[in-house]
């Protein structure tokens, strides 16, 4: 990412450790999401209900196939947009427009610490989602593969990564009323259209982030197997988000 214009101090003295610094930041990033009614309803409040829409109207049901095997690994999926795309670029977004993140960056947490700060909180939120979406399938009856425990947490990771990347992407090139209106779009198309809650129609959907999540996800919970195509694409997604923050996100509108 490309410095804010105001200089970072080299040293600060007395300072707390760089570690302690991005806890901190991090609790508080994930102090005010959970507070935050607007993001609380989308990270949390929208997946639990597309997962029990999905239950009750049985639109994934098949003979010899309990839909819950695929709407909840899909909505996971869809929370971990919710969190790291939706979430972090709409903030992100109205931080920079009143120059908060450029305030931020010059502190002793740095930029270095401020990005950790949000990805801390960002994987803190996603834990929660994960408990929670996973309690309320395991109520209404989803039976996951233990074995497909490890390869789902890769998959959240590299999801988390690459949407969070995505989301800073976002919100450091385009003016914050846009990106309010282009995260809810994206996270609107990604959910019914993106491979997410729905298993992808197309192959072209898996080389989506969103495809390639859903069907990791899928695959790791329901046949407690890796799929490595998927997540070689969540890997390559990561990569190219990350170089093009790195290389256009700028500090201030």
């Amino acid at each position: 990412m490309s410095a804010p214009a105001a200089p970072i101090p080299a040293s600060h003295a007395g300072a707390a450790p760089l570690g302690a610094r991005i806890l901190a930041q991090a609790r508080y990033e994930t102090v005010t999401a959970l507070r935050n009614g607007e993001q609380l309803l989308v990270t949390l409040v929208l997946p639990l209900l597309a997962l029990v829409g999905v239950h009750v109207t049985g639109l994934l049901d098949a003979p010899g196939r309990n839909g819950l095997d695929l709407a909840v690994p899909g909505v996971l999926a869809l929370a971990v947009i919710s969190a790291a795309f939706t979430a972090t670029a709409i903030s992100t977004g109205f931080e920079r427009r009143y120059d908060v993140l450029a305030a931020l960056a010059t502190t002793p947490l740095g930029t270095v610490g401020l990005v950790a700060g949000k990805a801390a909180a960002v994987a803190a939120v996603l834990l929660l989602q994960t408990i929670v979406i996973g309690g309320v399938g395991l109520a209404l009856g989803w039976s996951p593969n233990p074995a497909g425990i490890p390869p789902a947490v890769v998959a959240l990771l590299l999801g988390a990564a690459a949407f969070t990347a995505l989301g800073l992407l976002l919100a450091g090139t385009a003016r914050p009323e846009a990106t309010l209106a282009v995260a809810n779009l994206v996270w609107v198309l990604l959910g019914a259209l993106g491979g997410t809650v729905f298993p992808s129609r197309w192959a072209w959907m898996d080389l989506l982030p969103s495809g390639a999540l859903g069907t990791a996800l899928r695959s790791a919970l329901q046949d407690g197997a890796w799929a490595p195509s998927a997540l070689a694409v969540l890997a390559a997604w990561t990569v190219l988000a990350v170089a093009a923050a790195l290389r256009w996100f700028r500090w201030r509108p």
